[in-house]
């Protein structure tokens, strides 16, 4: 798959090697095709090998030594450790890392377990400090400068109903970068987070979206004040820029892309609250069904909402 020609030069790229996690699907694997295409190296880890391979021949299909892959799950600071030696040893200190991995899935909070509030908040708090780390502190032993990206949410700032897990982690992740930004700011190291709005994405978007009532629907485009969602295109570009050396001076900041969704009304399931046992029963069997076919589709070992 091609990528359409974009604002900045093919080559701005050139030279970063980027880790992505959660690189073989969705928003990630989207974005490591435009780093590509500028001129990157990116490794994507991820825990289905099928998917990563799969995403690999596509990304790579100009360019196939500028893309390497490593089953890693980033809950586990031991192998993610071990990963990211893997690519220091083997492939040379990194440039940058996106934290890209995330699990979510839309329930009333009081019928969520103690499972499925793990299977999030593992994934996106604990994931994000463990890749930050095991880089961080290669950079620093190595006095190499680095770039991390965080990819969050608006509810950082507003929290969201039916999204607590998410909401929690994503927010604990955002504190991590606005902390770090000062403290490895003297090492060179630059933190910084997008929180994108809506952008279609197969899976993510049957379990973010799985009823049709557009009054009440998160990322139905009429909630949205620019009247549509957003693209892969148009975060890969503001992704480009962050971690190119365009601007060394940016630490520490989240940066919103949600065509005003956010400062238009409230946070972000508000809406649900008016849903009821009957439409939640639906939803829940909406997600389920989604949940399955991914597993059919891919292999995949992925925790079922509940």
């Amino acid at each position: 798959m091609s990528v359409p020609a974009g604002p900045f030069s093919p080559t701005l790229l050139t030279a970063k090697r980027i880790l992505v996690t959660g690189g073989g699907t969705g928003l990630g694997r989207g974005v490591a095709r435009h780093l590509v295409a500028h001129g990157a190296t990116v490794h994507l880890w991820g825990r289905r090998p099928a998917v990563l391979q799969e995403a690999a021949a596509e990304i790579g299909a100009t360019r196939p030594d500028a893309v390497h892959i490593d089953t890693v799950d980033v809950r586990d600071h031991d192998r993610v450790d071990a990963a990211m030696e893997r690519i220091w040893t083997e492939h040379g200190p990194l440039t940058g890392l996106i934290n890209n991995a995330a699990a979510n899935f839309i329930a009333p909070t009081h019928e969520l377990s103690p499972r499925g509030y793990r299977a999030i908040t593992s994934t996106v708090m604990d994931g994000s400090f463990h890749t930050t780390h095991a880089a961080g502190r290669r950079w620093i032993a190595d006095g190499l400068p680095g770039c991390v990206l965080s990819t969050l949410t608006t509810w950082i700032w507003t929290g969201s109903a039916f999204v607590v897990p998410s909401s929690m982690a994503k927010a604990a992740v955002h504190a991590m970068t606005m902390s770090l930004a000062v403290e490895w700011a003297r090492y060179g190291i630059r933190l910084n987070a997008v929180a994108p709005g809506p952008i279609p994405t197969e899976y993510a978007w049957q379990m973010l979206n799985p009823t049709d009532q557009s009054s009440v629907g998160a990322t139905q485009p009429d909630q949205i004040p620019a009247g549509r969602t957003g693209t892969i295109e148009e975060l890969a570009n503001l992704v480009i820029f962050l971690m190119s050396d365009a601007c060394d001076y940016l630490t520490g900041q989240t940066i919103a892309m949600d065509g005003g969704q956010m400062l238009a009304g409230p946070n972000t399931f508000a809406g649900l609250t008016r849903l009821t046992d009957s439409d939640w029963q639906q939803i829940r069997q909406t997600a389920k069904a989604a949940t399955e076919r991914s597993k059919a589709q891919r292999g995949d070992h992925r925790v079922t909402p509940g």
